[in-house]
């Protein structure tokens, strides 16, 4: 590598990024997670090489690590396409090229292809590496007790105003209203509080699933992590989390709550005097939060729609004061991509969702509350995101986390999603014991007694449906 396209980085952070890769290419493929997770948690992304006019962030050099891993390994042949992995693909492709068309430079197609390098790099290396329920599991059971030194280490900045990570490439935390916002190892506080709030449904279903201690760490330093960001939209998310995972009860009548909050929204503009997004306005948690922002950047996105519809917009610094920065993930699409990259990734969520809900439904017998439930957490650090999105555009490595999080929720799919054909849904043939070691409790049964239903859906049972196995990927 020529010293003359070595742009500045940290020798001890370089040096992690690449024992984390050495590790990535030998440990078993069930903890190969490990040392992504740990990178995420303790690596900022300030430093970087340059090679070649190229910029590699750590978390670039250590997915170089993981493509050679599962091209050596054979790992990528495991993934079978199916509806979110092909969404993710066409929206991939529309960033690059509408992203292109707007700027016409080989700087800015370069640009684009690292992003997309960035989000649909590690998405297809979750995918190859998460590929049953005991890897989704293991994901819980992995980030817990990662989040626990990293919760401890923002205490103690939004307590010092002191950055432990500075060492590595961290940044001061900053003070607001005498309010310290850690940082840690991201590059701004929303992110940072963000990264805790999304994953608080990971360690909640890790306490239903039985894992008591592992979940109270999770729990606990997501807290932490979320309040000691000392921001409002990481509470905001926080709160979604909580709850989107309240909201398991209401499981079943789901269609209901979703045409409810319609109604909701569409009386709220009847009543009042401004659209509907002012709403975002009011609320705000912390003294002198960004909320007043996020409604004006929707206003004037809406009242500019002209500007960047087609191929996106250069420059929203002319929309309005403080617009440079878009703070908001929906409208960062729409800005770098056009209306049809912002409605593609509208369409990937949309599918997680939609997954999450298939999968449910297919595991339908009172017996499999356990695995449904893990489920719904995974629908609820979604719905997590989405309220995220509405406050901040991810950047450094908060990327990875959502991306980890859609390519579960696909596996999922896979694993649990059933065709069309089948008359009835339970667990695949063969799958039970996986199922009961990576809950860490006893083996779920399949009801040799099933069949006594008085439904006739329910007549074939689950131990017919084992010997007829039509489990087949979501498409």
């Amino acid at each position: 590598m020529p010293t003359q396209n070595v742009g500045s980085f940290n020798p001890i952070g370089l040096g992690f990024a690449l024992l984390m890769g050495v590790l990535l290419l030998v440990i078993p493929r069930r903890y190969a997670l490990v040392p992504v997770i740990a990178l995420v948690c303790y690596m900022p992304m300030t430093h970087r090489l340059i090679v070649a006019g190229l910029n590699f962030p750590m978390i670039r050099i250590l997915a170089l690590f993981a493509f050679a891993r599962i091209l050596l390994r054979n790992e990528v042949g495991k993934i079978k396409l199916n509806a979110i992995d092909k969404a993710l693909l066409w929206w991939a492709l529309s960033a690059v090229v509408m992203h292109t068309l707007l700027w016409q430079t080989w700087g800015e197609f370069i640009n684009r292809l690292g992003y997309i390098y960035d989000a649909m790099g590690f998405y297809f290396v979750f995918r190859s590496l998460i590929v049953d329920w005991d890897d989704i599991t293991r994901v819980f059971k992995i980030t817990a007790p990662f989040v626990v030194p990293l919760a401890l280490a923002m205490l103690v900045e939004h307590v010092t105003a002191h950055n432990l990570f500075i060492p590595l490439g961290g940044i001061e935390p900053e003070v607001r209203d005498g309010i310290a916002r850690a940082r840690g190892p991201f590059v701004h506080p929303d992110l940072s509080g963000s990264f805790g709030a999304t994953l608080l449904p990971f360690f909640v279903a890790l306490w239903w699933l039985g894992d008591r201690t592992r979940g109270f760490m999770g729990i606990a330093s997501s807290i932490i992590i979320t309040f000691a960001s000392g921001a409002s939209g990481p509470l905001m998310s926080f709160l979604a989390a909580v709850l989107a995972l309240s909201m398991w009860p209401l499981r079943k009548r789901m269609r209901q709550v979703r045409w409810g909050a319609v109604l909701m929204l569409i009386g709220l503009q009847m009543v009042m005097k401004v659209p509907v997004w002012w709403a975002i306005m009011h609320i705000s948690i912390h003294a002198g939060g960004d909320s007043y922002h996020r409604s004006y950047i929707i206003d004037r996105t809406m009242a500019n729609f002209r500007d960047w519809w087609l191929v996106g917009t250069k420059d929203t610094e002319a929309w309005g004061h403080g617009l440079h920065d878009v703070t908001n993930e929906f409208i960062f699409q729409g800005v770098e991509g056009g209306l049809l990259t912002m409605l593609l990734f509208i369409l990937i969520i949309k599918r997680c969702f939609g997954a999450v809900g298939r999968s449910l439904r297919a595991l339908g017998p009172s017996d499999q509350t356990t695995v449904q439930f893990a489920l719904w957490a995974l629908g609820s650090a979604l719905f997590a995101h989405v309220v995220t999105f509405f406050g901040v555009s991810y950047f450094d490595q908060s990327f990875v986390n959502l991306y980890m999080l859609l390519a579960m929720i696909s596996t999922a799919s896979c694993l649990f999603v059933v065709s069309k054909s089948s008359d009835s849904a339970a667990i695949p043939a063969g799958f039970e014991g996986r199922v009961g070691n990576a809950l860490g409790g006893g083996t779920l049964r399949r009801n040799a007694n099933a069949g006594q239903g008085s439904s006739q859906g329910e007549s074939k049972g689950l131990a017919a449906i084992a010997r007829e196995p039509r489990w087949t990927p979501y498409r």
